[in-house]
């Protein structure tokens, strides 16, 4: 017996299956339609990157294919400039070392380097017959390694060479001038590279012109000396009393009127740096002079280390004063700054004896009194002077000498140091590699290639701290004092 399907109501029809296929034959059809108008679009963007437009100009671009054509065609103009500058499209140029940045040589170019397999590059010296060197990609662009002292890392790199090309366009030829001679070490002392520097600020001042809509008071101090100092810095690092003087100078800048004009205020100027030099240093040393010359009586024995000016003064006037006494000058390596105090004190007629470092405990056994000069002196009443001077106080105090400072009071200064590892100045390794007494002389000497030899540093050190303790008396424009007073004396010297 069989049973016939139940019946479906007409009205069930349309709703449950009849609306379906069309629905999914909707969704079937907009697809393929949506992906051609995709594919069109990218057409029209790509045509628009392209520069290229509708037959006729009669499609109209929307605001985006306009934005995208404005940014193709800046594209475009980047990558011919790279193009002509030589750089690729893409980015930096990575050029090896043959020419192109896969590092094989360019067409129609010659280059000594060759690629062989395993990737290595050689280079063959041209003009040369020696076999060529063989080095991998990487190494043939990195340079040797910076040999230095790990425990003086932190003090600014020696050997810097003073690019007169690529110094700063408003440098004065009178500041190239003295940047030179303080890198080569003809202008030494603290007192000699201040006076210099002042004098040649006063050139940079004579030459200087208020640029218009400023004020020389705003203009020159901030944007005028700023790369004068830089370069004497990128010569030498400032001295203690250069760094004093050019506080000051900055400071008296800082104070003159706006209504003054320009020729009174830069008259006002070079009159102020004239008195300074004649009352800080010049009127200094003479008061300096009157004072230590009372210390020295007939019969003494005097040593001093390498050379100061204000001793070799000291000494001057009193052979002139008739005292007889003899003097022991003390050097060291490299600068041998003492050899040029003792020939100028056997030019006065004084009795000198000259001896290097290594003989010093044999020097000091006779002396009665030992003068030293100053690179500085510290707040703490340490003294701050050429390599040496610690080790020349340190015998003086253990044979009961005593040790006199001749110091101005601009060399003064508010820090505090405590050994000669955290302040310092770094001098050129090889001076101490060449054997002659003379840089303008060098005669080579075994350790002329300590670069090349494996664990082998050379430390050439400027100054050392000389601790309060093995000075007896500082003598300054201010009179006799020991080194505890120092702070009160640079406090009365700062606010004058």
């Amino acid at each position: 017996m069989s049973t016939s399907p139940p019946a479906v109501p007409a009205g069930a029809t349309p709703k449950s299956v009849t609306p379906k296929a069309p629905k999914q034959q909707k969704l079937k059809e907009d697809k393929p339609q949506k992906g051609k108008e995709d594919k069109a679009q990218k057409r029209d963007d790509a045509g628009a990157k392209a520069g290229i437009s509708a037959p006729g100009g009669e499609a109209k671009l929307n605001p985006k294919q306009l934005k995208e054509l404005k940014k193709a065609e800046k594209q475009a103009r980047r990558a011919a400039d790279k193009a002509t500058a030589g750089v690729a499209p893409g980015g930096k140029p990575e050029v090896g070392p043959g020419g192109d940045k896969k590092g094989k040589p360019q067409q129609g170019a010659k280059s000594p380097w060759i690629e062989k397999k395993g990737g290595k590059v050689e280079k063959v010296e041209k003009g040369s017959g020696a076999t060529p060197v063989a080095h991998t990609g990487q190494a043939a662009t990195e340079k040797a390694p910076k040999k230095e002292i790990p425990l003086f890392r932190h003090l600014e790199s020696p050997g810097r060479k003073v690019n007169l090309a690529g110094s700063h366009k408003d440098v004065h030829p009178a500041i190239l001038a003295l940047g030179l001679q303080m890198a080569s070490y003809d202008i030494c002392g603290s007192s000699a590279r201040c006076v210099a520097t002042l004098l040649a600020f006063k050139r940079v001042i004579e030459d200087y012109t208020t640029p218009p809509h400023t004020t020389l008071t705003r203009n020159l101090s901030s944007h005028h000396l700023s790369p004068q100092i830089e370069h004497l810095r990128s010569a030498r690092p400032m001295s203690i009393s250069m760094r004093n003087a050019i506080r000051w100078l900055k400071l008296e800048i800082s104070t003159i009127s706006i209504d003054i004009p320009e020729h009174t205020a830069k008259e006002l100027l070079l009159e102020k740096i004239d008195n300074y030099i004649r009352e800080k240093i010049t009127i200094a040393d003479q008061a300096i002079v009157a004072t230590a010359v009372e210390k020295i009586v007939d019969g003494d024995v005097i040593v001093t280390f390498a050379k100061s000016n204000i001793v070799q003064m000291v000494l001057a006037e009193a052979h002139r004063k008739k005292i007889k006494f003899r003097v022991v000058v003390v050097d060291s390596r490299p600068l041998m700054e003492g050899a040029q105090m003792c020939q100028a004190l056997s030019e006065f007629g004084i009795d000198c004896t000259y001896t290097l470092i290594h003989a010093l405990s044999y020097a000091i056994r006779d002396a009665t009194k030992v003068y030293l000069g100053a690179h500085a002196m510290l707040s703490n009443g340490h003294l701050y002077s050429r390599v040496g001077t610690a080790a020349l106080a340190m015998y003086a105090k253990e044979f009961e000498i005593p040790v006199i400072v001749c110091c101005e009071s601009i060399k003064f200064t508010d820090k505090v140091g405590l050994d000669s590892i955290v302040t310092n100045e770094l001098a050129l390794p090889d001076d101490l590699t060449n054997l002659s007494i003379t840089r303008y002389q060098p005669i080579v000497g075994k350790l002329s290639k300590w670069r090349d030899i494996p664990n082998l540093n050379i430390l050439n050190i400027m100054y050392d701290v000389t601790p309060a303790e093995n000075i007896t008396l500082v003598i300054t424009e201010y009179g006799s004092l020991p080194p505890s007073s120092v702070p009160v004396v640079h406090r009365l010297s700062t606010n004058q």
